[in-house]
Parts: C-alpha cells; sequence; structure tokens
C-alpha cells in the first residue's frame, strides 16, 4: 500500500515574496518542505517538478543536492536544539557552514559567522560565538539557526514551524529577525506554519493544504477577508480573537483528516464539512478562480460562501453554546480541585569548577498561591522563565514543597503516603510541551497507551484484550504504529491520550502544559 503524503501540488515563489502554507498535522506541508530539499528517505518517491532559477532540482543525486542545500537553499528547521550539533559552539557550525560553500580563510568566515550573530539580534556575538546550543534559551537557538540559513545568502529560506514552542514576545522578535534577513537576502521565504496569525502578518501569498493537496490559494487578504473553502473557514473559526466580547466558544472543525491511502475519488473533506452535498462525492474538485484572478479554491459550493463563512444568513460552522457543568452551583460550594498555598522552588546558584559552593539562590517561584474549584479552568500565562513550567513540575513532583503546602482534591502531599501519592498521580495527568521528548521512541502507540493503564492496576496494558487501550489508540492500523511516525500534533494527541484519556477510569483533572505549542488542541479529562 502507498501512502499519498502530498497529492498533485503546484505554486511558485518570486525573490523577496513568502508565500505561507497552513493546515493541520498531517496534511502535507513538512514533506513538501522536505522534497524541495531533497531531504525525504531513500524509499519515498516524487514525481513532478521542482526548479530553482530554472534548474531542476528533482532527480538530482545527495551529493548534488547538498551543493544547493545550505548555499541556494536554506531551511529554518521545527526544533532548533535538534537542528544544532550539541557538541560544537554555535560559531564554529556556522563557520563550518561558510566554508563549505564559500572559498575564503578560517579567519574570515568567524568574522562573517559573528557578523551574522549580530545581525540575528545575538547579544555580544563575539562571546556567544564559542557558547555552545544548550548555553542558549530556546528564541535564541532559533536566532542562531536563522542566521546558518541565512550564511550564505540563500536563494530560498524555507522556515518549518519557526516559532514553535516560543511565547508571544520572543516569537514577535524571531519573525522580525527573520524578516529582516529576507530584506538583507532577498530571498523568497516559505513559512510552513499552524499559526494562523503569523501567516496573516507575515505572508504574501496563503496556500491551504488538506490531505495532502493545496485546497485554497491566494493573497493573505483574499484567504483571512473572503475564504471560500469550508476547511479555511473552519480554520479561521477555531482561533482566539482578542477582539471577541465575552466567554464565546471556538468554532471547531469535527473528526480528524483521513489516512492518506486509497483515498476515493471523491472531496476529502465530506466527512467533516456541514455543506457536502451527494455532488461531493462525484470527484475530487480542482482548484479553481473564485471572487479574483489570484484567489482559488477547490470547492463545487464555493460561489455560494459569502462573508467570512456564510450560506446565505447561516453560518457554514456555527459556534456552539458554552455549558458549564457547574453552573448554579457558588464557587465557594463546590470541591477543590488544587490549592497552592504560598508555594516557593529555589535553584541553588554554584560557584567553582572544581569545589562547588552555594553562592545563593534563584527563586524560580517564589510565594505562589492558587485555587482550583470542580468544574474551573486556569490558565498561568507569562513569557519564558517566569515560572509556569517550574510550578506544574512542583505539583506533579508531589514532594515536600520548600515553603507552604499543595493540596489535591482536597488531600494535603505534605502528609501523603507512597501508596496515596501514587493514587493522585492517577488522578492528575500532565500534557507535557515537547511530546517528541516525552514519548518513548521504541514503544508503539498501543503500548505507550497501554503502559500507564498497566502499572496503574486498572487494566493488563494489552492492546490484543484491552478494549480501553484500543479506543484511546483510535484503531489498530493507528496503534500499531511508531511514535516517529507520527507528525507533531498527531504525537500530542498520543501524549494527551497517553495521561488523561489512558487513566479516564479515574483521572477527573488534567493539567496542560503548552499544549499549543504549534497545535490547536482542547484536551479534556474523561
Amino acid at each position: 500500500r502507498t501512502v499519498h503524503a502530498v497529492q498533485p501540488a503546484s505554486f511558485s515563489l518570486k525573490r523577496g515574496e513568502t508565500l505561507g502554507i497552513v493546515g493541520e498535522s498531517g496534511s502535507g506541508k513538512s514533506v513538501t518542505s522536505t522534497a524541495i530539499m531533497g531531504l525525504l528517505p531513500s524509499y519515498a518517491k516524487v514525481d513532478g517538478s521542482i526548479t530553482l532559477d530554472g534548474e531542476e532540482l528533482l532527480g538530482r543525486t545527495d551529493k548534488e543536492m547538498s551543493k544547493v542545500r545550505g548555499k541556494r537553499i536554506g531551511m529554518v528547521f521545527q526544533d532548533p536544539l535538534s537542528a544544532l550539533t550539541p557538541i560544537f559552539t554555535v560559531g564554529d557550525q556556522i563557520v563550518e557552514a561558510i566554508l563549505i560553500h564559500q572559498d575564503i580563510t578560517k579567519a574570515k568566515a568567524w568574522e562573517q559567522a559573528v557578523a551574522l550573530l549580530d545581525l540575528v539580534g545575538i547579544p555580544n556575538p563575539k562571546t556567544r560565538a564559542k557558547s555552545f546550543p544548550h548555553e542558549f534559551s530556546g528564541g535564541m537557538r532559533q536566532r542562531v539557526v536563522i542566521a546558518l540559513a541565512i550564511a550564505n545568502n540563500p536563494d530560498l529560506i524555507i522556515a518549518d514551524e519557526p516559532t514553535t514552542a516560543l511565547d508571544v514576545t520572543v516569537q514577535a522578535q524571531v519573525l522580525e529577525v527573520l524578516k529582516k534577513a529576507q530584506r538583507e537576502t532577498g530571498a523568497a521565504v516559505l513559512m510552513i506554519t499552524h499559526d494562523l496569525g503569523v501567516v496573516a502578518g507575515q505572508a504574501d501569498r496563503v496556500g491551504v493544504m488538506y490531505a495532502g493537496r493545496l485546497i485554497e490559494t491566494g493573497t493573505a487578504d483574499d484567504v483571512f477577508a473572503a475564504p471560500r473553502m469550508p476547511y479555511t473557514i473552519g480554520l479561521l473559526g477555531a482561533v482566539p480573537r482578542v477582539d471577541a466580547t465575552g466567554r464565546e466558544a471556538l468554532a471547531p472543525i469535527k473528526g480528524t483528516p483521513p489516512l492518506l491511502v486509497d483515498l476515493p475519488d471523491a472531496c476529502p473533506l465530506i466527512p467533516r464539512c456541514p455543506i457536502a452535498t451527494a455532488e461531493c462525492g462525484n470527484g475530487e474538485p480542482a482548484l479553481r478562480p473564485v471572487g479574483s484572478a489570484t484567489h482559488r479554491a477547490a470547492c463545487i459550493r464555493a460561489d455560494e460562501i459569502s462573508g467570512r463563512g456564510f450560506i446565505g444568513s447561516e453560518p457554514i460552522f456555527p459556534r456552539p453554546v458554552i455549558e458549564d457543568p457547574a453552573a448554579g452551583i457558588p464557587r465557594e460550594e463546590r470541591a477543590s480541585v488544587l490549592r497552592l498555598d504560598d508555594v516557593t522552588k529555589t535553584f541553588p546558584l554554584m560557584k567553582g569548577a572544581v569545589l562547588k559552593r552555594r553562592v545563593g539562590s534563584v527563586y524560580a517561584v517564589a510565594g505562589i498561591d492558587l485555587d482550583l474549584r470542580e468544574g474551573e479552568t486556569l490558565g498561568l500565562v507569562g513569557e519564558s522563565g517566569s515560572g509556569k513550567t517550574t510550578t506544574l513540575m512542583e505539583i506533579m513532583r508531589m514532594g515536600q514543597p520548600e515553603t507552604g503546602d499543595i493540596e489535591i482534591a482536597g488531600q494535603s502531599i505534605k502528609n501523603a503516603s507512597r501508596s496515596q501519592r501514587k493514587d493522585l498521580r492517577r488522578d492528575i495527568q500532565m500534557v507535557f510541551q515537547d511530546p517528541h521528548a516525552a514519548l518513548n521512541p521504541a514503544m508503539n502507540i498501543e503500548t505507550a497507551v497501554g503502559h500507564p493503564l498497566k502499572i496503574h492496576g486498572i487494566a493488563s496494558g494489552d492492546p490484543r484484550t484491552d478494549e480501553d487501550v484500543r479506543a484511546a489508540t483510535t484503531g489498530r492500523s493507528t496503534g500499531v504504529r511508531a511514535l516517529l511516525t507520527l507528525a507533531a500534533g498527531a504525537r500530542v494527541g498520543v501524549g494527551a491520550d497517553d495521561r488523561a484519556r489512558g487513566n479516564a477510569a479515574r483521572a477527573s483533572r488534567a493539567k496542560v502544559d503548552s499544549d499549543r505549542a504549534g497545535e490547536r488542541r482542547i484536551v479534556r479529562p474523561c
């Protein structure tokens, strides 16, 4: 069987132009960019044509493509820590990229590397060029990766989720650096992202991908102001608006994207489209002009759609009514789910290379008070380093806090026994920020989800006999897959199932640690 990760897709980019590709995880965005770079595995088959300044890239050997990668095409990868070699300084890595493609001395290359770090906003670049990747924050590492991408003045910069897991202030800084790099090099930019806000502010043109194909293209104004594809309308409806008045639910797109195996000759959006008709099953619609010469959509009902997603006076994706399970119950009468009282967490500040001594303390969390009642949602927001994740880790650690107390479901962890803490860990779950690091790559999905069930005695954890495991992995065809074969967003979903859904028999509370880092996800306790 063949997985058609990308259906026939066509687009072009001019020098200095930015094209944003958006869509859900598994829609084919990253596969498209990887195909352009020539980095797909040997068993992948790529048809069609990929040209750069009129030169055909498809069919070139890896050795031939290595002369293009890093010189004429630069790439900003999704995870900067994985993209950088941990045993070399960032300056050495930039120097290496320069020396491979330019015939200059190492001293001159080092000067260029320092200048590039200064260009992307690394403070004190001469000193920081001698630092290792782990000595930089996430935002600073992303700046280093951008410096690597533009080191040889490329014609095309591919940015694959360049702002994933960055807070909004650092995100804005990184995007400004990317824009500055584009101005300095005159390169075209292909930006791949889930964040529609990033695309709206950065892209000249937008392409929306679904089930491996482009289903709507146009200028940013065309797509955002007058979308003509139901899927695009659904994506826009799922984005929180800061100008919304009152509490307003998001309009989700129900269901999940299809498996890209043996797809029928029909619109792939039919199972999730509220306006699908019998005619939608008569063949996969092609992109066609709608509204303007630059705007195209693959929907047979595109001409009926008006405004920002209406057919007549009815919205295509109506906003659901928010149901409050605790409505009518005064807050003080609701059961306490989580309480923090004057919780503090410090880390030692050490000095000395051989004989280390403590010279001070870093107060990561100082005197935190929180009170969360049944039926409530509490959001912790703040910049990187403000103590959000440390607070969650203190809760999940379930150890004696340095000061104060932590209560979970009315149970103080100060006096909790080992067995009581094990029960509490079953009842309070966490979706980690990085799904790749949080999941064991040696396990397939069924094993990962079944493991906590077995630990807590809820079931045997055997996917062959446990309905809970099969239900949590949404079927055997998905469950047997290795975790590394999933898109990033799908791994977030597995992490949610593993911790929140997998322990559904007892779980009544769930925590989310930056689960919107690159993904739009709703995680509920079952």
